[in-house]
Formats: structure tokens, C-alpha cells, sequence
């Protein structure tokens, strides 16, 4: 994609058959933003260039070249551009059960484990996650397996604790889990707000808030994130992008183009190009 003022925006998001449980993304964005989402695995991206700013729970961290951005899944976050020129950035997003495996073989980590911080300067780490896709780029399976291992292991060696189990805490928080419950078995056709209140015996304002502080972003986000997470599976599994946006309730394809772009990072087409389906 380009921009009017020359600045070429690109990215490409993929999977390399020999690396299961990874997705990869290398990009450079200028005027792109992500809004509020949240991710089924893990993020480990390092910037090469410009600034990324993310914003999360505990505030809005800036990341430049070197630095490297750990993120748990389901944390909610946004990314945007820190710098006119934009920033540009290598991720990996492993897996639960890659990350889970790779802890395993290193035995140092019980249970699930999870990112104890958001950013670390790291400009070798960096530099081998940009070796990773180079390696998946060229074929390399051998190379990208083994760097994305090393990696993987080292970030979490030095970075990682047991993830901390979700608590619901109070009534509202149970309530937040039950909308969510709703709201993902009702994807395509989801009740109102005040109907979703009235089913769970609350008020609407005090489900917004709970799911608000239980998810990090209001149900109405949220479902369009989860909209788009159910999208990338069935375009995974070979599904049309005209059939996913039906199938898990946008109004027609531009509306899923235009939310999949957004939160993902590139058009859904892109995307399904650069998928292999799954057997």
C-alpha cells in the first residue's frame, strides 16, 4: 500500500509451513493504526526502524530500533506510528502451544508461562527475530527453526514467570465472563447492550464497566475483534473472504476488509494468499 506523501507503507503477514504454531509479520506502517485488539498467542516483535508507540494496560510505551515488544495473549493493546517516518518491525507470533513447548524443553518455567515485561532493549535478540524471517524467507527451515527457537528460549529465560491465572474477583467480573460467552456463541447476530444486560440480570452500565475491566475494551470492540479472529480461521482453513464476512456477521465484504486491515495489518485477500489450508 502507498502513502500521498511517498512514504511507502508494506507488509506482508504469513506462515512458513516448516515453523507450525507461528504467524510472522514484517511491515513497515506510517499512517496505519492499529485499534484496541487482543491476540490468541503471544507477541515478540522487535522494531528495526522509526518508533513504535503501543498502548497498554499500564500505559503507552515508545520502542525504537533494538528494543523488542512482549505481549501476553489477550492483553489488549493498540500500535501506532511513534514518528512522522512511521516504524518498522519484525514479530513472531508463537502459538500457546509453542510457547508452552519451548518452556518445557528449557525447563525452567512451570505451567503457562508469561511476558513479566511489556518492552526490553535487546538489539541481539532483535536482530536474530529479523534472522528468522530471513531464514523463512529463503527456505531456510533449518536456520529459522533454530533461531526462532533460540529466541524464544532466551526471552523467556530472561523475561518470564508463570502466567498468572485469570480471577474473576467480583460479581461483575462474572458477569463479564458470561457476555463474553454470549457474545462469542452469537457472533453473527449479537443482542444489544441493554438486551445482553437484561439476560445476565445487571444493568448496562455495569456490564460495560466489568467487561471493560475484565477485557480491556468495551463488548462492542471486542466483538469486532472477535469477529476478526474467527475470520482469520476460516480464511486459514481456505474459506473466501465474501463467506467469512457473512459467516461471522459483518454486513459484507468492505466491512470486513476494513476492520481485517485495521486490526491485522493487512487486507484479507493478502492474507488468505499467504495461507496454506489446513487439512
Amino acid at each position: 500500500m502507498g502513502t500521498d506523501d511517498g512514504r511507502r507503507e508494506w507488509a506482508r503477514h504469513w506462515q512458513y509451513p516448516e515453523l507450525p504454531g507461528l504467524d510472522l509479520l514484517r511491515a513497515h506502517y506510517v499512517r496505519h493504526t492499529f485499534p484496541r485488539h487482543a491476540h490468541d498467542g503471544y507477541v515478540i516483535a522487535a522494531v528495526t526502524g522509526g518508533v513504535e508507540e503501543i498502548g497498554l494496560p499500564a500505559g503507552t510505551l515508545r520502542a525504537g530500533p533494538g528494543s523488542v515488544v512482549l505481549i501476553n495473549p489477550e492483553v489488549a493493546h493498540t500500535a501506532r506510528a511513534g514518528v512522522p517516518e512511521g516504524w518498522a518491525y519484525a514479530t513472531l507470533y508463537p502459538s500457546r502451544a509453542l510457547i508452552t513447548e519451548v518452556a518445557a524443553e528449557i525447563g525452567t518455567l512451570r505451567g503457562t508461562p508469561g511476558f513479566t515485561v511489556d518492552m526490553v532493549p535487546d538489539p541481539q535478540a532483535s536482530r536474530v527475530i529479523s534472522e528468522v524471517h530471513r531464514a523463512a524467507e529463503a527456505g531456510n527451515a533449518l536456520a529459522a527453526d533454530t533461531l526462532l527457537r533460540g529466541v524464544v528460549a532466551r526471552m523467556l529465560i530472561r523475561h518470564a514467570g508463570p502466567l498468572p491465572a485469570r480471577t474473576v474477583g467480583r460479581a461483575g467480573g462474572a458477569d463479564a465472563e458470561r457476555a463474553r460467552a454470549v457474545l462469542e456463541e452469537r457472533i453473527a447476530r449479537p443482542p444489544s447492550l441493554e438486551q445482553l444486560a437484561v439476560e445476565l440480570g445487571t444493568s448496562p452500565f455495569a456490564l460495560l464497566r466489568a467487561f471493560r475491566e475484565r477485557y480491556g475494551m468495551p463488548p462492542h470492540t471486542w466483538l469486532t475483534d472477535a469477529r476478526v479472529r474467527r475470520a482469520r480461521r476460516l480464511l486459514d482453513a481456505g474459506t473466501a473472504p465474501a463467506e467469512a464476512a457473512v459467516a461471522v456477521g459483518f454486513t459484507d465484504q468492505p466491512h470486513l476488509n476494513r476492520h481485517f486491515t485495521r486490526i491485522v495489518g493487512v487486507p484479507p485477500g493478502a492474507y488468505r494468499r499467504e495461507r496454506r489450508p489446513r487439512s
